[in-house]
């Protein structure tokens, strides 16, 4: 697996959408914050981004689906998100980058307003009480989320963890978010959205257990005031 690594991290370093600020650089200003149009992107269209994102499957498919907008890959394992970037690199996708970073640290990567779409695709449920400010749907990082979002956007969450579901929800209703859409079924239910046509390895595999997938999506109550045009 060591050696797999070393593989992944040598040939992403050719990668041109690939991109691995350390902290120290991000403090200091990254170069492509409130300009990922014009500087990386060749359309001025807002960016959808993925958090959490494993080998990035809803942002493959995105970037596929809708060529006229932008997305955005982050995650801190880049081994995984490496498989989405080079599945990217083989299909031409111009539309498509990928930050190997914290989560916590999207506000040093997007400036306000730069974001209109946030996807959450199963992320680590963090059962233990002590992990609770680190879950990618805490108050804590709804906050973060808050800074880079435009007024009109939409969090987009995926997940088979009840538990985890209802601490969302609990979230959006207590912290006083707008809660747009949720099921307890997804497959089951009568939305017919993007959100079905696309499934991570691991949601395969819960569906074959006969394990039933919730989705909510939601918009935060504050955004910071967009500086983009």
């Amino acid at each position: 697996m060591a050696k797999k690594k070393r593989i992944f991290w040598a040939e992403s370093k050719n990668f041109p959408h690939f991109f691995q600020p350390r902290y120290n650089e991000l403090i200091t200003g990254f170069p492509l914050k409130g300009r990922w149009y014009p500087e990386f992107f060749t359309q001025p269209s807002p960016i959808t981004i993925e958090v959490g994102c494993g080998k990035a499957e809803y942002t493959v498919f995105n970037a596929m689906k809708y060529p006229f907008k932008n997305h955005v890959a982050i995650d801190v394992k880049g081994a995984r998100m490496f498989i989405g970037a080079r599945q990217c690199l083989q299909l031409g996708l111009k539309n498509v980058a990928f930050v190997r970073t914290q989560v916590q640290n999207i506000d040093l990567i997007f400036a306000p307003g730069e974001v209109d779409q946030i996807f959450i695709p199963f992320p680590d449920p963090l059962p233990n009480k002590p992990s609770e400010r680190q879950r990618l749907t805490s108050s804590r990082l709804l906050e973060t989320y808050a800074k880079i979002l435009r007024p009109q956007h939409v969090i987009h969450l995926k997940t088979d963890n009840l538990s985890f579901f209802e601490y969302t929800l609990n979230v959006i209703s207590t912290q006083g978010h707008k809660l747009l859409y949720s099921t307890y079924d997804l497959y089951a239910s009568e939305d017919h959205s993007d959100i079905k046509e696309v499934q991570t390895f691991y949601e395969k595999q819960w569906l074959s257990q006969g394990a039933k997938i919730l989705y909510l999506q939601f918009q935060l109550k504050e955004v910071m005031p967009c500086s983009l045009e």
